[in-house]
């Protein structure tokens, strides 16, 4: 009964809000320099779950199970001039600019929630930008961030970790060769909190210690094409290191200053071996991506196609792993809603994702670390993972996650990261609806300690764990549709479905009222 009052009451507030502000059809907040919006949510999901969409790639903005009610808040302040600066440094503007993003999210059900989902400034000068604080960005090559299962490096399922990045955000044209070649990247470094390290590998006397941890990034993209080719190129690389109280870990033993280990990190170099009693690897839990991809336009239609080959111990220098990584294609419609019809689509998107291979097979091609195991970490007990969410694709599930039942070597804090997947996205139109959808059908094989196989160290296969992960497989579907009302309110709503033997079998809806304040 109570959980019901507390559903009602969401709808109550919504139908409130709408009775106060009125009605008037408006444009989309995404286009605004500045504004506020205000969104009333109430929503259900069965068996005490949240569906697996309705909870990924969600920047860590997510609903209580069960029957619950929200409140969203979001403030922003754009830049005045949107896209790459080449396109608009001939124009009678400031180089500088500034802008601001505020999130905030309240969950109300069986208990009570805050989320802080955003909080950041920025500054920008032509074509560099420095931005500090929270925010919801990804990291990787691909045709569609919302559409997407999820980038291998960084995918927005997970809160954002606060970092000071400098970047170009967008590619710039050199002026040189007619503009043929364009590049973009970033360097940041932020702060995730204390985690926790596994305690053997203390060589102190403290033990299963949470120590404060850094995250190291950056990133260059370059594109190959001209403004007026119909064919562009494009390719980049992505590096993401958790690092960081090696001296805490190793005590006097760890011979170098924090200076000295952010170039080591930066680098990726090994440390350790000889005269050091530290076993000989790369510092901190690193990870990332080399991505390659391309583009053509039609005159209506635009594809773009797109690999990113993942890594994270080293395999990838020798092709080990390549049979690993995510395969994207995506269609955008550059006609979209340049016609009266009753629907209409924007954007279709298909992906395959595969990390099943993990140069963890007998036959594999040896390499000095073994099978790559994906997110999990012998040194951080829970991984490539922020606030117990996995930082990269959201394919790859932690074990608190799943249903109970299935093999799990406990020192694993990502049950599953073996895994092949089909994806679909939609974007579109649907009479005054504008709609979006995903659908990803996925085979979980566990993870290589859970094999019949075991981890791999070089050519050493260690004693597989005592029960066998039994691949099974999961579908998950999701929905979202919203329209624009009047005086500035949308209305929308969700649906979201999970079935299969990895995940508790779920289904949840929410609707939501979004009141936007904003000017151009």
């Amino acid at each position: 009964m109570k959980k019901t009052k507390s559903f009602l009451l969401g709808i109550l507030l919504c139908y409130s809000t709408s009775l106060l502000f009125g009605t008037k059809l408006c444009a989309q907040t995404d286009t605004l320099r500045q504004y506020i919006d205000v969104s009333l949510l109430a929503g259900y999901t069965s068996n005490d779950v949240v569906p697996f969409w309705m909870r990924s790639n969600q920047f860590g903005s997510i609903p209580l199970d069960g029957t619950s009610g929200g409140l969203l808040l979001r403030a922003a302040k754009n830049y005045i001039l949107q896209g790459e600066w080449t396109e608009h440094a001939s124009k009678n503007v400031s180089p500088w600019d500034w802008g601001y993003g505020a999130e905030v999210r309240t969950n109300v059900g069986h208990k009570a929630q805050l989320q802080l989902i955003d909080a950041h400034a920025k500054v920008r000068y032509k074509m560099f930008e420095a931005k500090l604080g929270r925010t919801k960005d990804v990291m990787g090559l691909n045709g569609d961030t919302v559409l997407s299962s999820g980038n291998f490096a960084v995918s927005g399922n997970a809160l954002g970790v606060p970092v000071l990045d400098i970047r170009i955000p967008e590619y710039y044209r050199l002026p040189w060769v007619g503009g043929l070649f364009s590049f973009k990247g970033n360097f940041a470094n932020g702060y995730m909190g204390k985690m926790p390290i596994n305690p053997d590998a203390f060589r102190t006397s403290s033990i299963g210690e949470k120590l404060p941890t850094l995250l190291h990034q950056k990133s260059l993209y370059g594109r190959l094409g001209k403004s007026h080719w119909r064919i562009n190129l494009y390719g980049g690389i992505n590096h993401q290191v958790q690092w960081g109280s090696e001296k805490a870990v190793y005590g006097d033993v760890y011979t170098l200053n924090n200076l000295e280990t952010l170039w080591y990190v930066f680098w990726g170099k090994p440390y350790g071996g000889g005269d050091i009693p530290i076993p000989r690897s790369k510092l901190g839990n690193q990870q990332g991506s080399i991505d390659l991809g391309f583009s053509y336009d039609w005159d209506q239609v635009q594809l773009m196609a797109y690999r990113q080959n993942v890594y994270e111990v080293g395999a990838i220098a020798k092709l080990a792993n390549i049979a690993d990584g995510l395969n994207g294609i995506t269609l955008t419609n550059k006609q979209y809603n340049k016609t009266h019809k009753n629907w209409d689509w924007q954007k279709l998107l298909f992906e395959f994702f595969y990390s099943k291979d993990q140069a963890g097979y007998p036959w594999s091609k040896p390499t000095a670390s073994g099978d790559e195991d994906y997110y999990n970490n012998y040194y951080y007990t829970e991984g490539w993972s922020y606030k117990k969410q996995g930082v990269g694709t959201p394919l790859i599930v932690p074990a608190h996650t799943v249903r109970e039942g299935q093999a799990h070597d406990p020192v694993d804090y990502f049950i599953s990261n073996r895994v092949v997947a089909g994806h679909f996205g939609l974007r579109g139109r649907l009479y005054q609806w504008n709609v979006l959808s995903k659908l990803t059908f996925a085979r979980h094989y566990g993870t290589f300690a859970t094999s019949i196989y075991g981890k791999s160290t070089g050519r050493e296969f260690h004693t597989p764990h005592e029960e066998t992960f039994i691949p099974v497989s999961q579908f998950s579907a999701f929905v979202d549709a919203e329209r624009a009302l009047r005086n500035n309110f949308f209305l929308g709503i969700r649906i979201a479905v999970d079935q299969g033997q990895l995940l508790d079998n779920s289904v949840g809806g929410q609707v939501s009222l979004r009141k936007s304040f904003g000017k151009l």
